[in-house]
């Protein structure tokens, strides 16, 4: 199955479509004022020890002074890995060593290589650590350890081999850890990998002792780099980029660290935005609504919560196959294709909950857990998929790796909050009726005003006048209206005159 990859560059933002098939299966994205730290390595300065905190402040040239805590500190972490529990066979978190204390490893105007751990939030600077880790495409280099990992999500009967495989491609030069994703690397593979993570190792060093303190000595990679670490596999038959310059840099990059790739970045020279030729924003604005059209006329509702996202099939109006039951069949097949697809789209990640239209027959349910097996078995984050629980209901997981394009495009509705849901005009107007008896219980203004939206206004001017001419008589003070349409159905306020 061949793969296209299209990039729209601006100024402002990269995006990146992926198209498989005629149809976009991926959308990434990243804005130029948004771009993290995190990864990110610095030569700073340390400003402040705080041994009473285990603590030092450290100057990397932001407008606040990073935290770099005594366990992320490279002496502690490595006398750590050298007190290894037998049974276990893990470092032991102990740290009361008076040796590892910080005030004896590091000290105020000292030079120190970090990497942030963090982003700055609110008024706390970045977090920091002094072991650096690149991340590669299969594994992340520990250039300053000796540890060889293999990914705990990885079935533990394979974890040996392929730690022996990376032994001996890596010769005991640093350590590494073999991600999720490369459980079925080739050797070449890891092979290629290892030598872009060196490459770049020693471009860090060589800046470490050149540049002055405060210098960013490595940038994770931008989007665009990315592309061709994460996303290009023997599948992509074209990356096309529309922008000259763009195509140029991430060219170079190809040459240097990613050959193979070279040949297929092209610069997109069309006339039409790039992002037209498979419709990408129409398919992003369709991916941040809840329902999903099938093309049999049944449909799909996704509703993403903070605990999991949710998945509800239904038949709609299809009506194509001979008897109920082929009905319900056919939608399901054709649902287990889009929800695969939905799931890379909108990048949903956690705990998914998928509720296929009840089937009668245990063929038809087996068909269509083995269809949405495979269809998932297509995604390149890590999925796992059990089988119908006794509600019929299907469970599965995906792993998060960034944020989903709903959080990434949108945020919360004011009006509702986030709910999707507004209280009815009647339901606020009797929320203002309470709310002025209890007023009219504990202050004696001279009139109450309503001051709310048009909607709310208006319904008190008509059905219900009879309530609030009631109430105004009750508590023997006049009540008026003020209509202001920048307010929410649900907003009001009550001023006392």
């Amino acid at each position: 199955m061949g793969q296209d990859i299209l990039i729209n560059w601006s100024p402002q933002e990269t995006r990146v479509a992926v198209i498989e098939q005629g149809v976009v299966q991926e959308v990434h994205q990243e804005r130029t004022l948004e771009r993290g730290l995190v990864g990110n390595v610095y030569l700073g300065k340390v400003s402040r020890v705080l041994p009473g905190m285990q603590s030092a402040f450290i100057d990397i040239g932001l407008d606040r002074a990073a935290f770099l805590h005594v366990a992320d500190l490279l002496p502690s972490i490595a006398a750590k890995h050298a007190k290894v529990k037998p049974e276990l066979g893990e470092p032991s978190s102990d740290t009361s060593d008076p040796a590892l204390a910080i005030e004896k490893q590091i000290f105020d105007g000292q030079s120190i290589l970090v990497q942030v751990l963090k982003d700055p939030i609110g008024t706390k600077g970045a977090r920091l650590t002094s072991q650096i880790s690149i991340a590669g495409r299969l594994l992340v280099y520990l250039p300053q350890d000796q540890h060889i990992g293999v990914s705990q999500k990885i079935p533990p009967a394979q974890r040996e081999a392929l730690r022996q495989r990376l032994v001996t491609l890596t010769e005991s030069n640093g350590g590494f850890i073999l991600r999720t994703n490369a459980e079925d690397a080739t050797d070449e593979d890891l092979a290629e990998d290892i030598a872009y993570l060196r490459k770049t190792w020693q471009r860090i060093k060589t800046a470490a002792s050149t540049r002055p303190p405060l210098s960013l000595l490595h940038e994770d990679l931008n989007l665009l780099q990315r592309v061709l670490r994460d996303l290009v596999d023997v599948q992509t038959q074209s990356i096309r980029v529309d922008s000259k310059e763009q195509t140029a840099l991430l060219q170079q990059f190809a040459k240097e660290f990613m050959p193979a790739t070279l040949e297929k970045i092209q610069h997109y020279t069309g006339e039409r935005p790039i992002f037209d030729l498979f419709n990408v924003d129409e398919e992003i604005t369709r991916a941040l609504g809840r329902r999903v059209d099938l093309k049999s006329g049944g449909y799909l509702v996704i509703d993403q919560t903070e605990a999991m996202t949710t998945v509800d099939v239904n038949t709609g109006g299809y009506v194509g196959a001979r008897n109920f039951d082929d009905t319900i069949f056919k939608t399901n097949l054709e649902a287990a294709q889009a929800i695969a697809r939905q799931l890379r789209l909108r990048n949903l990640g956690g705990i998914v909950i998928v509720d296929f239209i009840d089937m009668s027959k245990d063929g038809h349910r087996e068909s269509v857990l083995g269809e949405f097996r495979k269809q998932v078995a297509k995604d390149r984050v890590k999925t796992m998929v059990g089988g119908f629980s006794q509600l019929g209901l299907l469970e599965m997981t995906r792993k998060r790796t960034r944020e989903s394009l709903a959080h990434m495009l949108s945020e919360s509705c004011p009006a509702c909050e986030g709910k999707g849901a507004l209280k009815t005009p009647r339901s606020v107007c009797y929320d203002i009726l309470r709310e002025i008896l209890r007023e009219a219980r504990s202050f004696n203004p001279r009139e109450f005003r309503i001051v709310a939206s048009p909607k709310v206004v208006e319904l008190f001017l008509d059905e219900e006048s009879q309530h609030l001419a009631g109430l105004s008589d009750f508590i023997g003070k006049p009540i008026s209206l003020q209509s202001e349409s920048a307010m929410t159905q649900a907003q009001y306020d009550i001023v006392l005159l």
